[in-house]
């Protein structure tokens, strides 16, 4: 099976967005080894742990008692724990790269010239690189010198969370469970910090393509596989990209 490195954020990852493909690749039989920019636990953004957080856009609960059980035994036994810096992580000990997200995810992520680099070294040698929701500012972000410092995604299908979704309330980037040497941020923004969709709409070019689908749920998840990327649309997505991953993984 193959060794993955698994990317979130400090500042707010969305937890079923990183726990679907997590365990799914882990039930597969993969070796995921977990990155974040301060080589602290990712911890989830307060509304991703929020038993009565209702989606304003597809206006359902988001958050059931079994996720929310299954993210706390992760978190109580350590197993999201980690040293390892973005900076400090070499993409030639890894087969695949995998980029979850979370508000958090357009905060030390997306700009993140360490995590762009690891995305075109794992583009140039050929390796899968799996982005969910904001995660996927990361691959805009990464250009390729090799071809005019265009986008990785240049020409490429990806998808991208839809601007329609995008909160126009401020975000404020509490997390659970923080502690002394892995606080809250304190951090609060008009939205989020950029327009994922438009931004990725560049990004592909005109013969590129986003599918930013504003009806998706988790009955109908909207993802896509233009290798070597696998992207999925938002939390609603979440369960159906770590099936692909494991499929495409399984090739």
């Amino acid at each position: 099976m193959s060794k993955i490195l698994v990317i979130a954020s400090n500042y707010g990852l969305w937890a079923e967005e990183l726990q679907a493909p997590w365990d799914a690749l882990k039930a597969a039989g993969h070796e995921l080894t977990l990155a974040t920019f301060l080589g602290k636990t990712p911890l989830p953004f307060h509304a991703s742990m929020d038993p009565d957080f209702i989606d304003p856009m597809l206006n359902i609960p988001m958050n059931p008692p079994a996720l929310l059980a299954r993210v706390n035994e992760i978190l109580d036994t350590g197993e999201w724990d980690t040293d390892l810096k973005v900076a400090d992580a070499d993409m030639d000990d890894y087969d695949h790269l995998v980029l979850v997200g979370g508000p958090g995810a357009a905060v030390d992520m997306a700009g993140n010239i360490h995590i762009h680099d690891l995305v075109v070294r794992a583009v140039k040698t050929g390796k899968t690189v799996g982005a969910l929701c904001y995660a996927v500012g990361c691959l805009v972000f990464a250009r390729d010198p090799d071809n005019a410092n265009k986008s990785v995604i240049h020409g490429k299908t990806v998808t991208a969370h839809p601007h329609a979704w995008d909160f126009t309330v401020d975000v404020i980037y509490d997390v659970v469970r923080a502690t002394r040497d892995n606080p809250d941020m304190k951090l609060r923004t008009t939205g989020f910090l950029f327009p994922l969709q438009h931004i990725t709409e560049d990004a592909v070019g005109p013969d590129g393509t986003v599918i930013s689908d504003e009806t998706a749920n988790r009955n109908k998840p909207c993802l896509a596989y233009d290798p070597p990327f696998v992207t999925a649309l938002s939390v609603e997505s979440c369960v159906a990209f770590g099936a692909k991953l494991v499929e495409v993984l399984g090739q």
